[in-house]
């Protein structure tokens, strides 16, 4: 039995970020945009959209620990918090680094887009 291929356009990226992302479909409008943008911006644009991914599960995790009183990992001291507060900017970083939630990906796809209506085409 043989199997046939569906071919779609894609745009060659060299980025964690597919051009494929919108619903489980080419982003062609993203792949446009990605032309007009120098590599440079591109690469600027991801590691502004994961710093902010990242700084925004940094928000998320400690809101949710803030409720903890001793019985952790850090027990009851007074440096609980600041040993805590570390944690918590690790856990984002590497959750943001690792792909985490989505939000990079589209904070990203917004970056480009407007570096692209700016671009002038001479």
């Amino acid at each position: 039995m043989q199997t046939s291929m569906i071919n779609t356009p894609r745009a060659a990226t060299s980025s964690a970020f597919s051009v494929e992302s919108r619903n489980g479909r080419p982003d062609f409008e993203l792949a446009a945009a990605l032309q007009k943008v120098p590599p440079q911006q591109q690469a600027k644009a991801q590691k502004t959209a994961t710093d902010f991914e990242a700084m925004f599960l940094n928000s998320m995790f400690s809101q949710m620990t803030t409720g903890l009183k001793g019985e952790g990992p850090f027990g009851d001291t007074p440096g609980t918090g600041v040993w805590r507060s570390m944690l918590t900017e690790q856990y984002s970083k590497n959750f943001a680094k690792a792909g985490g939630v989505g939000v990079a990906t589209e904070v990203y796809r917004t970056l480009i887009m407007q570096q692209a209506k700016t671009v002038r085409t001479a």
